[in-house]
């Protein structure tokens, strides 16, 4: 027993002094640094549970406050996060939507039933009207899935004139019938959604010549630099997708290539949103982190076939999964947002950042009452998610230029298995504003580091965290204020030397002045 005792003691010393050991960050100011673009902070909305539908749209007959029959809580909260573009209608659900039925009066729109999520019957009431007049309102860039699956090219075709034509056609004449002279200008555009499953089972070599003949009679007309067309991209590490598409699409006809990875432990066993134990907060993290090798490798094989970077890599689907507690549900894919999904969504936006050379859009999958929300509803009552503070603290990266940082980062131990616990992105924006945002997923330790700020000659620092107590807390429509940014003060800064204490689970965010 004696013998275990001193083990024990000594084991114990070994776990302080490396958690309290000191991580060195080297971060520089580098010409021709890639600007963050500030679309890598977008959101999905898709016609799944109540996302549109008793999220986003009440209805104007509504006792809820609304603009046009939008949550005006929605759209000022939107409004907060500066969100830079919504993606819409789908999903999977964008393969089944004719946009025609969601247009004209209300009263001869057909129903559609959602054959994807649920079964509903959906009135169309919500259509291309409401949801770019809602874009306009939020000062956000529409980016519109286009049906592939069960659509036609004329319907594509057709969309996008509607959308955008000034002139005298039959779409935009029928535009100006329903109430709007100019055309709202949409440059997003997808061509069909995960192809691969939901959006047809293709191969990628038929999705190709798909892909290219719709793209061929989309117009580009009235879109000051032409439409930005996004094709359907791979599922997690389907790296033969990226390969086929980046080989057999000429660049001309490309802008950029989807790729969808979510944070699914596994797919047959999601676990808890609420109730989860360390190990499963782990599992999660590992998949988090996947992020990072699946945008490397990808990236990899689009600089084997685009050297200049002229395709972008759009990220449009990602964020947290887990399994729907059926008594608690308030609608398909309903999940209550913890300190978990602020670590992923910290952790993720993080890489994104750091790979802003090729990453130059991404979309949180979703932004109202379905998977990682920033938004939750039930009824009148509305509250920002731990996520929803994460995208709000870290939209002083918009459009910022990346300060490349190298690192070893510590280790987030869980049995036989480690992560790096501690990702970091930093950008210097147009004031000469520098900002350092940092997320420690370690459930248990807390994480120093140390950064030399001297060539970047800050004098000051100040900034703000987001933590809690355990990681299963969340904000609750009796406590939504449960999790919330506070000032963080756990740093020092000198002689150039900046050294900052990160707690167990949080997110910080650091802004650092010249004078």
């Amino acid at each position: 027993m004696k013998k275990l005792t001193v083990f024990s003691l000594l084991f114990s010393l070994l776990v302080a002094w490396n958690s309290s050991a000191q991580t060195k960050i080297e971060l520089t100011h580098q010409e021709n640094a890639p600007i963050i673009s500030k679309h890598i902070y977008g959101h999905f909305a898709e016609h799944l549970g109540k996302c549109i539908y008793e999220g986003f749209y009440v209805g104007e007959n509504s006792t809820i406050p609304n603009s046009a029959g939008v949550r005006k809580d929605i759209i000022e909260a939107l409004k907060e996060l500066q969100i830079p573009n919504l993606r819409w209608p789908g999903g999977c659900f964008a393969d089944t939507y004719h946009w025609m039925d969601g247009i004209g009066d209300l009263d001869k729109r057909p129903t559609i039933v959602n054959t994807w999520w649920g079964g509903t019957t959906e009135d169309n009431s919500f259509g291309t009207h409401n949801f770019l007049n809602l874009c306009k309102e939020l000062g956000a860039e529409p980016y519109l899935s286009g049906n592939v699956g069960s659509g036609g090219v004329q319907e594509l075709a057709d969309w996008v004139q509607y959308t955008n034509f000034k002139g005298k056609s039959p779409m935009s004449d029928l535009r100006r019938e329903n109430g709007k002279e100019k055309p709202w200008g949409v440059k997003y555009w997808g061509i069909g959604n995960e192809a691969w499953g939901c959006g047809g089972n293709m191969r990628a070599e038929y999705y190709v010549d798909i892909y290219r003949k719709y793209a061929t009679f989309m117009s580009n007309a009235d879109v000051d630099g032409g439409l930005y067309k996004i094709a359907s991209g791979a599922n997690d590490d389907d790296y033969n997708w990226t390969e086929v598409l980046m080989k057999n699409i000429p660049k001309s006809m490309l802008q950029g290539v989807a790729l969808h990875h979510y944070t699914v432990i596994d797919w047959a066993d999601k676990g808890p949103d609420i109730d989860f134990d360390e190990e499963t907060y782990f599992k999660s993290m590992k998949q988090s982190w996947l992020m990072e090798e699946l945008i490397t490798k990808h990236t990899a094989i689009m600089d084997k076939y685009d050297a200049e970077k002229e395709v972008d890599l759009i990220v449009d689907e990602w964020g947290g999964w887990y399994d729907v507690d059926k008594e608690k549900s308030r609608g398909v894919l309903y999940q209550q947002n913890t300190m978990r999904d602020a670590m992923i969504a910290g952790m993720n936006l993080n890489i994104f950042n750091n790979h802003a050379d090729r990453v130059k859009m991404a979309n949180l999958a979703q932004t109202v009452n379905v998977l990682q929300a920033v938004i939750l509803t039930d009824d009148e009552k509305m509250i920002l998610t731990p996520t929803y503070h994460v995208m709000n603290m870290y939209k002083v990266h918009h459009d910022a230029t990346l300060l490349p940082l190298t690192f070893n980062s510590p280790k987030y131990s869980y049995g036989e298995e480690s992560l790096p616990a501690l990702t970091v992105s930093a950008s210097q924006n147009s004031e000469n504003l520098t900002h350092i945002s940092f997320t420690n997923i370690d459930a248990k330790s807390n994480h120093e580091i140390t950064i030399d700020l001297n060539e970047l000659d800050i004098k000051t620092i100040s900034g703000s965290i987001l933590t809690s107590t355990s990681l299963q807390e969340y904000n609750s429509f009796n406590n939504p204020s449960k999790i919330t940014p506070k000032n963080f003060k756990d740093y020092t800064l000198k002689r150039g030397i900046l050294t900052v204490s990160l707690p167990p689970f949080s997110v910080v965010v650091l802004k650092a002045l010249q004078d």
